[in-house]
């Protein structure tokens, strides 16, 4: 069989959107399976069966990505541990960086006493490398420059991550003066937002910047079967420019995309005008133009803030076909193998966007 890619990103159907995507390509014979977060609990199982039903009944997952903290991502790894056996499970691990922060934390004297306190506060990471351990399962750090498989880390560089970790609200001591300016311009824009009539190519993107946590995600970035795929978790504006600032290193120009995850469920704080005509190109002058890249968002049926209408109408203006998960699992893919599903329907132009 040629080389071949499919990359299936899952309903993950509650009030709030969550995350659960699994892809598998082949390379030169090789087949991958790759899967980047599971969702909420409930999604688990889902996601198990899915793999099961659609890649060919695997007892094994080459590799296991961890984005970020956040239940709407990891709440269904603990199940995907469970059922497969797992090459390699990339996340990272703030207390395993509590020796050279220690000193960034004024209510800590010990080592061991920052560790078991970012412990507690990153639950869901700390049961996944327990169980990781029992059953004798690699950890890598997926920081910028490591590669899975054949995808490339782009985003978070070591150091940014570490800032993060000290000024996270979910760490035990507000060690930086940032942390205040930082957590109140985002809960700020945390109000309903009133839409008004935009025009074609109008973009309007709020100040305000979207959670630290958001910010720690991995982001990933392959090639295959010709076309480029950025997988984006919920990283925020700072990620996407580390993306950008390090995509020549993996030899990526941008733009150029031609498949992308919208970060956050399309959040419009993640993004902005700047950020977006560097990745995706240049706002386009006519709204008929034809499609150039599909755009992905990880939405839920139920969540009434995702995505933001502002973000579906800077993916427009780019050229993008967008397509949201509310209330289907969406496979993108090239040469791969036919499960008999037919293409769908992408989101239309909003005429307004929010104020």
């Amino acid at each position: 069989m040629a080389d071949f890619f499919e990359i299936d990103f899952l309903d993950v159907e509650t009030k709030s959107s969550g995350d659960a995507i699994c892809l598998r390509y082949e390379l030169n014979g090789l087949t991958c399976i790759h899967v980047v977060d599971a969702g909420y609990q409930t999604t688990g199982e889902k996601l198990v069966a899915h793999i099961r039903k659609h890649y060919n009944n695997p007892t094994y997952i080459d590799h296991l990505v961890v984005t970020h903290n956040d239940g709407d991502h990891t709440g269904g790894v603990e199940q995907v541990l469970k059922e497969f056996n797992i090459g390699a499970i990339w996340m990272l691990c703030p207390w395993n960086y509590a020796a050279e922060l220690l000193h960034r934390f004024k209510r800590y004297s010990t080592v061991d006493g920052l560790t078991q306190a970012l412990k507690d506060s990153f639950p869901n990471l700390a049961a996944m490398e327990k169980l990781a351990i029992k059953k004798d399962i690699p950890i890598c750090e997926p920081f910028q420059g490591a590669d899975i498989g054949a995808f490339h880390v782009l985003a978070p560089t070591r150091a940014r991550f570490l800032d993060l970790v000290v000024a996270s609200n979910k760490t035990p001591d507000e060690a930086t003066a940032a942390f205040d300016a930082i957590q109140e311009a985002f809960l700020a824009t945390q109000v309903k937002a009133v839409m008004k009539a935009a025009n074609w190519g109008d973009e309007y993107f709020p100040a305000g910047e979207t959670s630290t946590e958001n910010e720690m995600s991995v982001v990933q970035y392959a090639t295959l079967c010709g076309k480029k795929i950025l997988l984006t978790g919920d990283t925020g504006r700072a990620g996407l420019q580390e993306v950008i600032d390090y995509a020549p290193s993996v030899g990526l120009i941008f733009p150029g995309i031609d498949h992308f995850q919208i970060p956050h469920h399309g959040g419009r704080h993640n993004v902005n005008t700047e950020l977006l005509d560097q990745i995706l190109g240049p706002r386009l002058g006519n709204p008929h133009a034809s499609t150039t890249f599909t755009a992905i968002i990880s939405s839920a049926k139920e969540d009434e803030d995702h995505p933001r209408k502002s973000v579906v109408r800077a993916m427009h203006h780019r050229g993008a076909k967008v397509i949201t998960t509310e209330g289907r699992d969406v496979r993108t893919h090239r040469n791969a193998p036919d499960r008999g599903w037919v293409a769908v329907d992408g989101v239309s132009y909003p005429n307004e966007q929010e104020d």
